[in-house]
């Protein structure tokens, strides 16, 4: 069972083998991530959470350049805001979204628990992916950021629910419910 296309499959394979030479350590989120643990539905693009620190984003970009889109300017920027950037496979158009790892605890946590699946394609490759937890509650996080309106996030929400069941860690997602809510210390 696969979220992505297969063309989605293999650039996101070469981003992941590029951060692995790199020591860059990372997992899957977003759409992909909820598809795998809930309800597949047509994605494209890819969600990575990286961990990179300063000092990595001329690395990055070098190792990058020859088969993405990409802009070394933004990647410093993210990296030093801890926000995001892209890269775009330049054969196929296909974006990869890569997340600069926070430093609350809460993405310390979900660094933590990330889980190795296989890829979904015939290479057998194993990658990190976020925990059904995690996913749950980052898009939870995403829905309330987008004014409590996004159809898509809240459907993913309840895919996951519905796939994974009494599988889920209740005990850890009624803790971070609580830590994450407005007004909470």
């Amino acid at each position: 069972m696969t979220a992505l296309d297969p063309e989605a499959i293999q650039v996101v394979s070469l981003v992941i083998r590029t951060l692995r030479e790199l020591s860059v350590e990372y997992h899957v989120g977003g759409s992909y991530a909820s598809a795998v643990h809930g309800i597949p539905r047509q994605t494209h693009d890819v969600d990575l959470v990286v961990d990179l620190g300063p000092g990595l984003e001329r690395k990055i970009a070098s190792a990058l350049k020859d088969r993405f889109y990409v802009d070394e300017d933004a990647v410093a920027r993210a990296v030093r805001e801890r926000s995001s950037f892209n890269v775009v496979h330049l054969e196929t158009g296909i974006k990869v979204d890569m997340f600069v790892k926070g430093t609350s605890p809460f993405d310390e946590s979900e660094f933590e628990r990330r889980i190795r699946v296989e890829l979904g394609d015939s290479s057998g490759t194993e990658i990190f992916l976020k925990s059904a937890e995690d996913t749950i509650l980052r898009k939870l996080l995403w829905f309330r950021l987008g004014g409590e309106v996004s159809d898509r996030q809240w459907q993913d929400v309840r895919g996951i629910v519905g796939v994974q069941g009494e599988r889920l860690d209740t005990a850890y997602l009624h803790e971070w419910a609580e830590r994450l809510s407005p007004g909470s210390s």
